[in-house]
């Protein structure tokens, strides 16, 4: 058994894992449990689910009350103390995409876990045949929550609409598959439905030729309280350097544009072990699909450092090419009734 130094008074014994309440959550969450008891299996380990805002309000779109925090708040509280019937925790897991670019200073990111596919997929309902976006009639409804897949689809398919649509992975798919529903199809992220064991649901992997995935999506980050060398020695050990790099470049770019997750900022990354470079393609794109920026690069990258360094010279390449003006135009109460309407 690996042996964790130990940083201040902290029961060593015992490690306290928070996620949310969802089934996607506390599995996402057990999968950090099993890679943390393979190098310490003495370790004993709990998970602490816990109801968040984002989780609570399912009938509005999230850039229209606080986006990326309402899935870390209450969480984040319980890193500090404990709360109510909810005993401290020792660190969070979180879906990186859904992670704030900008943490609490009492808190840091401590690890990111290799990533699964990070690409978005079409889900048609159940009983047609469609097999991708170009196969849907004029008019077919999609069904998305997320600004950056909408602004997209009205790029890349302006014979379809769009209707935003909430809650769990499955209360979406409900939604899709009740014989009233108005959905013809869902866009969801692939990793969401490969570990819920949804992937025969998949009608269609989304490629960048169609649609940039979120910054962070399918990978996991796990937040710690700042300082706290205990969690951090079992951070190193259970961290992937690969996706770290690609996602901490990512992040970097999102925070140089100061762009949350209701702002349509799109991205695909690559890395080569061969050659140590890492390949970013990126775009900004207006809410109603008009106006767009993409920018690529690729350089050698071999630390941490570089990987936000080269996130953000990317970010600069699409400012100059005009993505700031793009972002400082979002009007959300416009993005709320293209949304509500379905415009197309």
């Amino acid at each position: 058994m690996n042996q964790i130094e130990q940083s201040g008074p902290i029961d060593c014994s015992s490690l306290k894992l928070g996620s949310r309440k969802s089934a996607l959550a506390i599995i996402q969450a057990e999968i950090v449990r099993q890679l943390i008891l393979k190098e310490y299996p003495e370790l004993e380990t709990k998970l602490v689910s816990v109801s968040t805002l984002g989780d609570q309000v399912q009938n509005k779109a999230l850039f229209t009350f606080g986006g990326k925090s309402l899935w870390t708040k209450e969480l984040e509280m319980l890193l500090l103390e404990s709360v109510g019937g909810f005993d401290q925790i020792d660190m969070i897991v979180h879906s990186l995409k859904d992670m704030p670019t900008h943490l609490p200073d009492e808190f840091e990111l401590g690890c990111i876990i290799e990533r699964e596919d990070p690409r978005d997929a079409l889900v048609v309902q159940d009983g047609l045949s469609y097999k991708s976006l170009a196969d849907l009639p004029e008019g077919a409804v999609v069904g998305t929550s997320s600004v950056r897949r909408s602004a997209q689809l009205l790029k890349n398919f302006p014979h379809l609409k769009f209707k935003s649509v909430r809650g769990n992975l499955q209360t979406r798919l409900r939604k899709l598959d009740d014989p009233d529903s108005e959905y013809c199809c869902l866009l969801l992220a692939a990793a969401g439905l490969i570990r819920t064991g949804l992937q025969h649901r998949i009608s269609m992997y989304l490629n960048d030729d169609v649609m940039y995935h979120s910054v962070g999506q399918g990978a996991l980050g796990v937040e710690i309280r700042k300082g706290d060398q205990f969690m951090k020695n079992i951070c190193e050990k259970i961290g992937h350097r690969t996706t770290t790099l690609r996602c901490l470049a990512e992040r970097a770019l999102l925070r140089y544009l100061e762009g949350g997750c209701s702002v349509p900022i799109g991205v695909s990354t690559i890395y080569s072990e061969d050659t140590k470079e890492l390949t970013m393609n990126s775009l900004v794109v207006s809410c109603n699909g008009r106006d767009s920026v993409t920018e690529s690069m690729t350089e050698v990258v071999t630390t941490e450092e570089q990987a936000e360094d080269f996130g953000e010279r990317l970010a600069q390449k699409l400012i100059d090419q005009g993505a700031k003006r793009i972002l400082d135009e979002i009007n959300f109460n416009k993005i709320k009734e293209i949304k509500e309407e379905g415009l197309h």
